[in-house]
């Protein structure tokens, strides 16, 4: 893996590179994940599969095996200096569960690589950011429909990966100002309910100087209601000197959700931008977690990568 700008951890990609595909949280389709190991192929990787990638608990079907063999395969993953970069397969739930089980001083001496993945996936973003000080990259999963049925998502999950992440500037069509200003920060966040499902576990983290990015899918507006009043009465927001949302797929009514974002949101003072075209919605972007960048709200919000 080439190192390349203040983030080496974040690739480029290359080439012949090896990467591990492993199931933290929930157990994918066998033909979605044969399609994932074909389409990393076809960028010019070799896919290496985790021992466990393909298990099913047997009383708990959502989750992609035993606790314990899923953090072997992401710490087996993240250890080995012949894996380049690892990706999360697929979210759902589970990703909670295996936190107490890694050794984060065997991940802090391992070698630097990309981590990739979203939803579920949020609580490990958090992990490595709190254990290991590491950018990580909040992208669709390989072996979902999101990806795989969205060559959009692919191209740019495609160029995030093989390409200097430096300058890079996100927006989307129905990307909209709700505050308007300019923000700098490190961005942090990602899935709305794992942020707040990861709160009393650990210390609230401070947010100063930080911009957040939150999305969520198929969550009831009175749960997103809830998921918002947690972070705020935990502190999550303070600090913060932006936020930018993604996509609400299958949260009801996008213009509840907007209605209530209003609400909450907007009193904070600081820039807002809506629907920025990250999450799980169609072509959605590929963000790091964990680098510095600037949002600016205003007639034409975007984010640019610094």
């Amino acid at each position: 893996m080439r190192e390349t700008g203040a983030h080496p951890e974040l690739g480029p990609l290359k080439a012949g590179d090896r990467v591990g595909l492993v199931a933290p949280s929930g157990p994918a389709p066998a033909d979605r994940l044969d399609r994932a190991v074909s389409l990393l192929s076809g960028w010019g990787l070799e896919p290496v599969l985790g021992d466990h990638v393909r298990d099913v608990n047997p009383r708990a079907p959502y989750l992609a095996g035993e606790d314990r063999h899923r953090a072997e395969d992401l710490q087996n993953m993240w250890c080995d200096d012949h894996i380049d970069a690892v990706f999360c397969i697929r979210g759902g739930y589970g990703s909670v569960r295996i936190l107490d089980l890694l050794d984060a001083g065997k991940l802090r001496a391992a070698r630097q690589k990309p981590l990739i993945g979203s939803s579920d996936a949020t609580a490990l973003h958090e992990y490595w950011a709190d254990n290991l000080q590491l950018a990580t990259w909040f992208t669709p999963m390989v072996a979902t429909d999101a990806l795989l049925e969205d060559p959009a998502a692919q191209t740019k999950l495609k160029e995030a990966l093989f390409t200097p992440y430096a300058g890079r500037s996100y927006t989307a069509s129905a990307a909209e100002s709700l505050v308007e200003g300019k923000a700098t920060g490190i961005l942090t966040g990602g899935n709305l309910s794992l942020l707040a499902m990861t709160l009393g576990a650990k210390p609230v983290p401070d947010n100063t100087g930080r911009i957040a990015l939150l999305e969520d899918i198929t969550e009831d507006i009175y749960r997103l209601d809830a998921l918002l009043h947690t972070l705020l009465r935990a502190g999550w927001f303070e600090g913060l000197t932006g936020i930018a949302l993604g996509s609400w797929l299958k949260c009801g009514e996008l213009h509840e959700v907007k209605a209530l974002v209003t609400e909450l949101l907007v009193p904070l003072g600081i820039p807002l931008v809506w629907e920025l075209g990250f999450g799980h919605g169609p072509g959605a972007h590929s963000i790091p977690l964990g680098v510095h960048a600037t949002l600016t709200a205003d007639g034409n919000p975007h984010l640019v990568l610094t």
